[in-house]
């Protein structure tokens, strides 16, 4: 989602907000620019341009602009396509500039008042509006603050913005509404960005603006306002966790390196959370033991692939610690008027943390009789973290390919240990836990045997090249991980992939299974492998090709039309977590034969900020 980094106070401006920009690549984009004011005369001069960062840098390098203060974004088209007119910082009259993450969502409303009082608007984005309206209360003789903050009055939806005004020189504006912003303190400089990594190579001193704050910044100081122009007291908060090495560390992309980095990640979740026989109760708080004890219900709710992991969370929880729980959609969940059963826990699943989606579905349950509200995310800054009653970090480390994978991992891992704490408060054996706890020592090992599977995938991908359906089968636990296949292929490879439980074949799929339609399967032995043998007799009926993933001895034969993948053996309750691995090796080494942009896919973001 759009990016927005801004500097204050600094000689090298060109240089950090570059900087910043590059550590924002991560969250999907498809244009760039930057705006920095001359310090004689207070102007402008911008750079934009539709494509990377890097098409940005090289026109800078043969015309670099010099100043000490200025603005840059990552745009990711919401209205208007991608182009230089609607790439951001906007400017009007070279006199005022403006970047914008978030949606607007009365614009159209906004738009037409301006034109008929004489605007005129240079691209197609909601954006421009907020710079004409900033615009005329400057002219009706406000400063820079006042005017922003009385435009913000007139905005409905979500933002985050920064602007600046060449009669103020060496200042920045900036205010938010359902949208991250995070301003850096520096020496005799200041700075602002969509989130802590995008400002962690500056300083390591952060604000933290709540929705409708103002904050002004120069080199000297920074000043926040609430919705009302009252001065707030902030106290600086000191991040240093956020300063992960952005590069591929040899691999060819951002996934094939955060693929490979998941036996580490998970050993950082795992580090401290578990002993050698149970999980560490507190892993989820003070109060964790005394919420869960009390705790008849759960609500889970995410997005994407997060929302995959609450599926899987939905039978661990049922299974272990036979407590009801809901997983749901969080872009669903926040519009439904669902039933809440008595003393429910409320927790939201999310890698950045600033879903906009998953940060509403908090805000509604914040308003209904949760018991207890709680957050598994990637980045201890974010919005989600740190307004849910309690938190738990996944550790997973920054993860920059927007296709997610190290972070599901670490996540089920999470909510793992969250299922055996809950299920122990409802007299789960001893000997139980202590036997998956055994597993989870061994986990990190299972998944670099996995990972060994790689030459077998580059190798197989080549079937898949040219096909333009896939279907992917499973049951339980594995039919989450089956649609979590399909979506990375989705999004990596744009082949259109479909994850469905494998028992549902004859209520309609098979109609589509034909000797083009490779059919993938996730059938580790446990209880359900008989059932899944017999549904995937139904596809070899009907001319289709199988590719099985299984463990050694499960009966399975292979043949011209079946391929058999053999995954190591796990605990039935960790074998979600494993057999993603291989997946996530298949989908990728597809992309990579079919040459798509594997890191930024296209049309898709990170961090997805607006509705």
């Amino acid at each position: 989602m759009c990016g927005i980094v801004g500097a204050t106070g600094t000689a090298a401006v060109q240089a950090t907000l570059l900087e910043g920009l590059s550590r924002l690549e991560y969250r999907g984009y498809d244009s760039a620019g930057i705006a920095i004011q001359n310090t004689s005369n207070g102007a402008f001069n911008r750079v934009r341009v539709v494509g990377k960062v890097q098409q940005l840098v090289d026109q800078l390098e043969q015309k670099p602009i010099s100043g000490s203060a200025g603005i840059a974004h990552t745009r990711w088209a919401t209205h208007g396509k991608p182009s230089e007119r609607n790439s951001h910082p906007h400017m009007l009259d070279g006199r005022l500039t403006l970047v914008h993450n978030g949606i607007i969502e009365n614009f159209l409303e906004l738009r037409a008042d301006i034109t008929a009082r004489g605007g005129r608007f240079e691209s197609d984005t909601d954006s421009e509006v907020i710079v004409h309206l900033v615009a005329e209360f400057i002219h009706g003789g406000m400063n820079l603050a006042e005017a922003v903050r009385r435009g913000m009055s007139k905005l409905e939806g979500a933002f985050a913005i920064g602007l600046m005004s060449s009669a103020e020189r060496g200042q920045i504006v900036a205010a938010k509404r359902g949208c991250p912003l995070v301003i850096g303190i520096g020496k005799n400089a200041n700075f602002i960005g969509s989130d802590v990594l995008s400002l962690r190579s500056f300083t390591d001193r952060f604000l933290f603006l709540e929705d409708d704050e103002l904050a002004v910044l120069d080199s000297e100081q920074v000043t926040i306002f609430d919705g009302d122009g009252n001065q707030v007291d902030r106290a600086t908060e000191i991040v240093l966790d956020q300063g992960d090495r952005i590069d591929k560390g040899g691999y060819r992309h951002f996934m094939e390196k955060e693929i490979h980095a998941q036996p580490e990640s998970i050993r950082n979740t795992l580090e401290g959370r578990i002993t050698s026989s149970e999980v560490v109760a507190q892993t989820f708080g003070i109060e964790a033991v005394d919420v869960l004890e009390k705790t008849e219900a759960l609500t889970i709710v995410g997005c994407g692939t997060s929302f995959y992991a609450a599926l899987v969370a939905r039978y661990w929880i049922e299974d272990l610690a036979r407590v009801p729980c809901d997983a749901e959609i969080a872009s669903e969940f926040r519009y439904r008027n669902a039933a809440l059963p008595k003393n429910s826990l409320f927790l939201s699943l999310s890698q950045s943390g600033e879903s906009a989606d998953t940060i509403a579905a908090l805000r509604l349950a914040q308003t209904r009789d949760y018991l207890h509200t709680m957050n598994i995310g990637n980045v201890t800054t974010s919005t989600l973290m740190r307004d849910s009653d309690s938190a738990i970090a996944m550790r997973a480390g920054v993860e920059v390919s927007v296709a997610s994978t190290k972070a599901f991992t670490t996540v089920l891992v999470d909510l793992l240990l969250l299922a055996l704490v809950l299920a122990r408060t409802r007299g789960f054996p001893g000997e139980e836990e202590r036997e998956i706890v055994r597993a989870l020592h061994t986990l990190p090992e299972k998944i670099e045997q996995v990972l060994g599977l790689k030459e077998r995938m580059q190798t197989l991908a080549e079937e898949f090249v040219t096909k333009k359906h896939v279907l992917f089968l499973g049951r339980g636990t594995h039919y989450p991980i089956a649609m979590e296949g399909a979506l990375k292929l989705k999004e990596l490879s744009y082949t259109h992939a479909e994850g469905y439980p494998a028992g549902e074949l004859k209520h309609g799929p098979l109609a589509l299974v034909d000797r083009k339609m490779p059919v993938v399967a996730v059938a580790p032995s446990n209880e359900l492998l008989r059932k899944v043998q017999s549904n995937l007799q139904e596809v070899r009926a009907r001319g289709g090709k199988l590719y099985v993933f299984t463990d050694e001895g499960t009966e399975f034969v292979p043949g011209p039309d079946v391929t058999i993948i053999e995954v190591p053996e796990v605990h039935r309750v960790l074998s979600p977590i494993v057999y993603t691995i291989p997946l996530q090796l298949l989908a990728y080494h597809i992309a990579v034969h079919k040459g798509t942009d594997i890191d930024q896919p296209r049309n898709i973001a990170k961090s997805v900020t607006v509705e």
